[in-house]
């Protein structure tokens, strides 16, 4: 509902009634006096496409200027011209920073990490978090639908405390929240940023028709799900490694992570096994550990299981594989 109060307060800076708008969202006013109360998704997309409309402005009265409706459907026209989605969003940043002095936008990487910072520059009033959430959920919303994936958060900051309705905050950003740091940062694996872009000009004029679910809902599909179990599982191959423990760590359900998965055919047993088979031909081909020692550090509870297994990957014994690759060497 704090958002909610944000338009309405937005609304009536500009003098302009917010009642009529509020009906056309099927929100009561009564509501609006009910922290604790919650609007669909449809209601809140409803209720910001309207507002956005009367007043002429996307921002919403977040900035010192107005931005005229279509402004953020110029941005992403001016970005889906980019080879992959890192220099998508490199122009993102920087074309919106000539929109704006109240907020700067800037992309960094560092050791496998994509930064996305929202650094304030002039006081955001009653606006801040609004504006600071509707920012970053864009840009995240937009990137996804660029290169038609998920993008998992591996974490998100703000620069003010916690609020009274914190608990909305996983579903619009799921992964550790941290407050009370500046400036507002999205963190996520760099490698989304390599990806190429998966739209044209008619998904873009289809998109634009409709575009506030993209800030509104989380995007389903991730192209990069495949890698990202595959890493897990491959930081510690001697642990079992269950679809719900998985699941924890990626911010899915288990039904969301098989189904994914299945999507890009592969099955998490298939990932578990080509992990365990690599680990163990490592360790058979560069150490002496015992048998009964590899089966232990690739995930199995017993020996024979291990070398049931590994003869089917391979067609030969982990002994008959070792003799044989030292042999070779």
């Amino acid at each position: 509902m704090a958002f909610v109060q944000a338009i309405v307060y937005a609304c009536e800076r500009a003098k302009i009634d917010p009642a009529p708008l509020l009906q056309q969202a099927q929100i009561a006013p009564t509501q609006l006096e009910n922290p604790q109360a919650r609007i669909t998704a449809w209601q809140f997309e409803r209720l910001s496409d309207v507002a956005m409309r009367t007043l002429d402005d996307e921002a919403l009265g977040w900035f010192e200027r107005r931005l005229p409706w279509g402004s953020y459907g110029m941005l992403v026209r001016a970005s889906i011209s980019s080879p992959t989605l890192g220099v998508a969003l490199r122009r993102w940043c920087r074309h919106h920073n000539l929109l704006t002095e109240a907020i700067a936008l800037r992309l960094e990487t560092r050791d496998g990490l994509a930064t996305l910072s929202l650094t304030e520059r002039q006081d955001l009033g009653m606006l801040r978090e609004f504006c600071l959430v509707s920012v970053l959920r864009n840009v995240h919303g937009v990137a996804c639908w660029l290169i038609d994936s998920r993008i998992p958060l591996q974490g998100a900051q703000f620069p003010f405390r916690a609020p009274a309705h914190q608990d909305v905050y996983p579903l619009l950003f799921p992964g550790p929240v941290q407050w009370g740091t500046a400036p507002a940062v999205l963190r996520f694996d760099a490698r989304y940023l390599a990806l190429p872009l998966a739209r044209d000009e008619a998904a873009l004029r289809q998109m634009l028709q409709r575009a506030l679910p993209l800030t509104v809902l989380q995007y389903r599909r991730d192209r990069l799900l495949v890698q990202r179990v595959r890493q897990v599982l491959a930081a510690d191959p001697g642990a079992s490694h269950s679809a719900e423990a998985l699941a924890v760590r990626l911010h899915l359900s288990p039904r969301t992570l098989h189904r994914q998965l299945k999507e890009e055919g592969a099955s998490l047993q298939a990932l578990k096994d080509e992990v365990r088979r690599e680990r163990a031909i490592s360790l058979l081909h560069r150490t002496d550990r015992p048998i009964k020692q590899v089966a232990h550090d690739t995930g199995f509870t017993n020996d024979k299981s291990f070398i049931r297994a590994f003869r089917a990957w391979t067609g030969q014994s982990p002994a008959e594989f070792r003799r044989s690759a030292r042999q070779g060497a």
